[in-house]
């Protein structure tokens, strides 16, 4: 299985809401496929230029490590050389911070990624839970 755009549009626009409901700073959504190539995106008004380079980068470590941003994290806290190798082998492309979720099917397989930026990485994290649970998948954070 893989996330359809109808998934990640699904995904893109609950994330957005939940960011509203939870009165965030603007936010970009990224949903990558299971080999890292953008599926869809979406930066809402008044979120930096540069924030889709970041979501794009917690997603892509996610999905490139089976990883999700939470677990990379206590992995650069506990092994830094580990994650600075890591992001020289994907040229600087690893953002290892929550906000980058691995979503998996129904069967448990991770199908793709979702990395969202613009408020805390816990706030991020919660927005990008929202979105694919909306799309009736599952989230790891």
């Amino acid at each position: 299985m893989a996330i359809s755009l109808r998934k990640a549009r699904t995904i893109i626009r609950k994330a957005l809401e939940k960011g509203r409901e939870m009165e965030l700073k603007p936010l970009t959504v990224v949903v990558l496929d299971a080999g890292g190539h953008v599926q869809a995106c979406e930066r809402e008004d008044g979120a930096a230029p540069g924030r889709f380079a970041i979501a794009q980068g917690k997603a892509y470590g996610a999905v490139m490590l089976g990883m999700a941003g939470t677990a990379q994290m206590a992995r650069a806290e506990q092994q830094a050389y580990f994650m600075t190798a890591v992001n020289g082998v994907y040229g600087g492309q690893v953002v290892p911070v929550p906000g980058g979720v691995l979503v998996r099917d129904r069967k448990g397989a991770v199908i793709g990624a979702v990395g969202v930026t613009g408020d805390t990485s816990d706030n991020d994290a919660a927005a990008a839970v929202a979105g694919i649970e909306a799309a009736a998948l599952t989230a790891e954070i």
